[in-house]
């Protein structure tokens, strides 16, 4: 299936859709905005976050969105993709983003989430402003994890392919960070299974020819994912929230389908998932995407029809109507902003502004004007 661009992306509803609550489990969103998990490469060298997350995360929480994430982290040192990617592996990541997240709620009511990942096979890279080149081991680099010997085109750090007892440990790992989660008071949790990170890299057959139990058919490509994923609903707390990160489609000739999405996403749900996130892409720069606002916006619709799952919709969404249109259509239930938001934190303010919703406003930034806001000095905490 190739996505659509919606022939019409003005809104004429008398209440826009985008600024309705929304509730997943116990948690119920203010509106159906999400900040997106956008990496910032701030962590110290051993994975903590910095005085920069509680700058960052906070911004974004003041922005109005319903539900900010922090960045993926990574559950393990071979799990990054640079050596200053966030970690929640040790107490001291465990105490680090605590911190963060009870600055942020000390200002601002939005609810937030984390996103939990292991980099695999496309690990190992410098930081975007230094290059985003592979980071060999002799310069501080570390060994990619791929499901087959097959290295991510253009990388050529050494590669480790898990036997059966090594992935039981990567899931014992997802496990492990999830309860850290759980602890530092994270109101969602959702696990990253897209753009060719280790857990999309079973599932693609452009890297896994695995001949084993975890290869081949697609219901021995599914398993590994699917045994971190209840692992982490198992780890996670019943009545909070969890979802996936999909893509949805490799882009390539032979790659992971559509097709093979939805029965993936079908199983998410037997597993106790309650929204996916559809996006798409990753496993090989050989992909043909064209590009252009909403591209993988059908995605999530065809999910959310054929599963029923709640989904949530990215990329290159960034006009106000364009946004409402995906929720009021039921295309998707929520839409998350990334680099929209990195570049206009007060985004959710124009587009209330524009559409006529209500939304969360400071206090102390009343003066900055805006006709649709509404105050909520109650939740400061002093």
């Amino acid at each position: 299936m190739k996505p659509t661009e919606p022939a019409n992306a003005a809104t004429d509803a008398v209440e826009p859709a985008l600024f309705s609550p929304i509730a997943l489990r116990s948690v119920e969103l203010a509106n159906r905005i999400v900040y997106s998990p956008m990496g910032q490469y701030m962590a110290d060298r051993t994975g903590a976050a910095t005085d920069w997350h509680k700058i960052h995360l906070g911004m974004m929480a003041l922005s109005g969105a319903g539900l900010i994430f922090t960045e993926a982290s990574a559950v393990a040192p071979l799990g990054r993709d640079a050596p200053t990617s966030l970690g929640l592996w040790t107490d001291a990541h465990e105490e680090a983003l605590a911190g963060v997240i009870e600055t942020c709620r000390r200002y601002a009511p939005a609810k937030h989430a984390i996103q939990l990942w292991h980099a695999g096979r496309k690990g190992s890279m410098d930081i975007p402003w230094h290059g985003w080149r592979q980071l060999p081991e002799e310069e501080g680099g570390w060994p990619q994890t791929a499901p087959s010997p097959i290295a991510f085109p253009g990388r050529t750090n050494r590669l480790t392919v898990p036997t059966a007892g090594e992935l039981d440990k990567i899931a014992g790992q997802f496990a492990q960070s999830v309860k850290r989660a759980a602890r530092i008071g994270y109101d969602l949790l959702e696990i990253h299974c897209a753009h060719g990170y280790l857990l999309h890299s079973f599932l693609s057959p452009v890297s896994n020819r695995r001949e084993d139990e975890y290869g081949g058919s697609l219901e021995n490509r599914m398993r590994f994912p699917l045994q971190v994923v209840a692992a982490a609903r198992a780890a996670w707390p019943a009545e909070r929230p969890m979802g996936v990160r999909v893509s949805a489609t490799d882009w390539i000739e032979g790659g992971w389908s559509l097709d093979e999405t939805l029965a993936f996403c079908a199983r998410l749900k037997a597993l106790g998932c309650d929204y996916v996130t559809a996006s798409s892409g990753g496993s090989d720069p050989g992909q043909k995407i064209a590009l252009y606002p909403g591209y993988q916006v059908d995605f999530a619709a065809e999910i959310r029809r054929a599963t029923g799952l709640a989904t949530m919709a990215v990329g290159l969404i960034t006009e106000p109507g364009h946004a409402d249109y995906v929720v009021r259509s039921g295309k998707a239930d929520m839409v998350a902003l990334g680099r929209g938001l990195l570049r206009d934190p007060r985004w959710p303010w124009t587009a209330a502004d524009a559409l006529g919703g209500s939304i969360t406003h400071p206090d102390q930034y009343l003066r900055g004007g805006g006709r649709t806001v509404w105050r909520y000095s109650s939740a400061l905490k002093r």
